[in-house]
């Protein structure tokens, strides 16, 4: 009888000794690939970032996929070949918005994805970003985040889906499924709150445990339970006073007990050490490593754990039960991969699958779908027989719209002789039709005034380690350099030379066809220039056929239809901002602010109109189905994005004034009409009661359904009584 992976995983467990099980919780990290790579590195470690990070910047020169599958190839055959049982090693790797050992296909970063409500699409990327990993030999990536980001000052909101517990579980379980489906090994980070007060990265948590259910794990559960994710990566930070990494009711109680979940949980880089050293539970390592196994870690990365671990075992911290677990964890996600039964990949075939056609098409849809048009007054679009001179200002202007976040490979900018800057393109575009003039700040008066329009493009500081206690557009700035632990992510300090709020005014008072093209990762403070302005787009970091994009939406080639996935703030004073708060007791103001967002979330314009009539309801088996008529009255083509809140009243517990439940991405040509449906599942009505059951409780709610949480077109009333919904009002 043929054994299942698990029985295949439990036989070789016993077979290993103490060493090995050891080196199998273990990994390895080495920063430069040369001639003497393999004398340095150890073959015994489970656990590897994989050399195709590294290799250009050793190399001086981008290095094809078929060269990193070579060298992963190698990498895995010296590792299987030391191994007395034959155990080949998991190459893991990063794929925040595209695969990141090397140059492979470029999507928008998270934050955009999240604008597109895509499910579907953001699956495809996960899809491609699954094939291109596998195809060299990546088999697992510390990737999605699936943080909730409610005070965008923290700088890795632009790595997050935004601040809607529903969105950023509906584009986590599609990112995960898509890399799942390819023998690639999830890993949603980081569990479970990763930022604090003011935004401030890793520090700690003192969210109760009400919050923690009700948001910041909702997408961790979900990519477990619904996308198979086999791996999860714990937060640096500290959660009811014990670091996550060694936080047995994360890791054990909820994780495992609770939610079933049989995969294995690595450390954030260092996050193992930090016990020890930040939080300062231990007097050494080796005691933190226990620590950390005995509550439920499994892998440490990235780096040597093994004496360690071996210290542990010898002081008797460790015991052989607790070991055996979690090498099993281990050993049967490999099985499940098919590691053990085909390790090596056909790097010929590299060469055909990273950046194709296809791939490179998903992006540029991933780029279109993803940008936001916030503000437009008869500016936009531009209309391009008109264009005869066209001026482009700012630092962005002639950068590739990647974002520095989790872009390229290590040291080394990712480059691609296809891909072009706004400026590039915009040249391609026109061709002789038209002069596009790229000019320094410093002559936005005299050109801006003698062109037929003008675009400033920004830039923004911020990423991994680049917290910000201003959201403005940064101006003659240098931003920090990451601290050690953030080495792998290989930002830099990026100089801005010049004052991009004035120079936007100037460019608006100089040129009625002003433009204004946010290429950023957060929401920003426009207080000083959003009056100036008539047109605003925001692109965020497009990814590498953002230039085109952004050029077919200047110029009319498409409707923009990306939303909002996080509220934009009048000022950095408002925040935390964010749309889905609990009641206040007496009102939401300071004595000189309202309290309302400049954007709010889900916000986003088009260059045509919808309208939605016909509106009716109806229950079944406890299901909510929405369904409405959606006619494009307009002159272009485009796509809306309709959405239904809840807003709760007579429950056992506060619920938020309103929350996401559903929504529903339709694109349509201009003059269509059809009729349309939206399920909202019988979980959207269940919560945590007073006793932390969740459940169908009973209560009151207002269904409401619009094209932002701020424009609703109709309302109508259900309620739940002894677990079943029922309409009290139609429409």
């Amino acid at each position: 009888m043929q054994r299942t992976l698990e029985e295949r995983a439990e036989a070789l467990l016993k077979e290993l000794s103490v060493e090995e099980k050891l080196y199998q919780l273990s990994g390895e990290m080495i920063y430069t690939v040369g001639e003497d790579y393999e004398e340095k590195r150890n073959p015994m470690h489970g656990n590897y970032r994989n050399p195709g990070h590294f290799i250009h910047a050793s190399r001086g020169a981008v290095v094809r996929p078929s060269e990193v599958a070579e060298r992963i190839n190698r990498d895995v055959k010296l590792s299987i070949e030391a191994q007395p049982h034959n155990i080949p090693p998991i190459e893991h790797g990063e794929c925040l918005h595209g695969a990141q050992w090397g140059m492979a296909t470029v999507f928008p970063q998270p934050i955009g994805m999240a604008s597109t409500f895509d499910d579907e699409l953001v699956g495809q990327i996960g899809d491609i970003i699954g094939k291109e990993c596998a195809a060299v030999g990546v088999r697992q990536v510390l990737s999605p985040n699936v943080n909730i980001t409610r005070d965008c000052r923290w700088g890795r909101t632009i790595e997050t889906f935004g601040e809607d517990v529903l969105l950023s579980c509906n584009m986590g379980v599609a990112l995960c499924k898509g890399l799942e489906q390819n023998g690639v090994i999830a890993t949603p980070k980081h569990y479970a709150d990763n930022y604090s007060f003011g935004g401030r990265d890793s520090n700690y948590s003192d969210t109760s445990e009400r919050a923690m259910r009700e948001v910041y794990l909702k997408p961790f559960e979900k990519c477990f339970k619904e996308a198979g994710a086999q791996s999860v990566m714990a937060a640096y930070n500290s959660w009811e006073g014990i670091p996550c990494s060694n936080n047995k009711k994360l890791l054990t109680d909820i994780l495992r007990d609770e939610w079933g979940f049989e995969g294995f949980v690595v450390s954030d880089y260092f996050g193992v050490e930090g016990v020890c050293t930040a939080h300062k539970l231990t007097d050494e390592k080796w005691q933190a490593q226990a620590k950390c196994v005995e509550a439920g870690l499994d892998v440490n990365l990235p780096l040597d754990s093994y004496k360690q671990l071996m210290t542990a075992y010898q002081e008797g911290w460790l015991t052989d039960q607790v070991l055996d677990k979690a090498v099993l964890r281990v050993l049967t996600a490999k099985f499940r991969i098919g590691l053990f039964d085909d390790p090596y990949v056909d790097a010929g075939k590299a060469e055909e699958i990273v950046r194709c056609e296809e791939h490179k098409q998903v992006s540029l849809q991933g780029a279109r779908e993803s940008m936001i048009l916030l503000k437009n007054e008869g500016v936009l679009p531009l209309r391009k027989h008109a264009i005869k001179k066209i001026a482009l200002f700012g630092p962005g202007a002639d950068e590739l719209p990647l974002g520095e976040n989790y872009t390229g490979p290590y040291k080394f900018k990712w480059t691609a002789e296809d891909v072009q800057t706004p400026l590039q393109y915009l040249r391609e575009y026109f061709g002789s039709d038209a002069e596009v003039i790229c000019a320094g700040d410093e002559q936005i008066e005299e050109i801006a005034a003698e062109c037929d329009a003008a675009v400033y493009f920004t830039t923004a500081v911020e990423g991994e380690g680049m917290d910000r206690c201003n959201i403005c557009l940064p101006s003659y700035t240098e931003a920090v350099q990451a601290d050690g632990n953030a080495l792998i992510v290989d930002k830099k300090a990026i100089s801005v030379k010049v004052n991009q709020e004035e120079s936007i005014r100037r460019m608006c008072a100089a040129n009625k066809n002003a433009v204004v093209v946010l290429l950023n990762g957060a929401p920003i403070d426009m207080t000083g220039w959003i009056e100036d302005s008539k047109a605003v787009l925001e692109a965020w970091y497009p990814g590498e056929q953002g230039s085109r994009a952004i050029c077919e939406i200047l110029f009319g080639e498409c409707s923009p239809s990306g939303k909002l996935p996080i509220s934009f703030p009048k000022s950095v004073g408002q925040l935390p901002l964010f749309y889905a708060y609990k009641p206040t007791g007496r009102g939401y103001a300071y004595n000189d602010n309202d309290g309302k967002p400049r954007y709010c979330f889900g916000h986003g314009l088009s260059y045509t109109r919808f309208a939605l009539s016909d509106y009716g309801c109806d229950v079944e088996d406890n299901t909510l189905k929405v369904n409405f008529s959606i006619e494009n009255t307009g002159d272009y083509d485009g796509a809306e994005v309709v959405q239904i809140y809840l807003a709760g009243r007579n429950c056992d517990v506060v619920r938020p004034v309103q929350e996401l439940k559903a929504y529903k991405r339709i694109s349509l040509k201009k003059q269509e009409k059809v009729n349309a449906v939206i399920t909202v599942l019988e979980e959207a009505f269940c919560y945590y009661d007073q006793k932390m059951v969740f459940d169908l409780h009973d209560g009151d709610y207002t269904v409401q359904l619009g094209t932002s949480c701020n424009d609703i077109m109709t309302t109508f009333e259900v309620k739940v009584r002894n677990k079943k919904l029922f309409t009290v009002t139609g429409i």
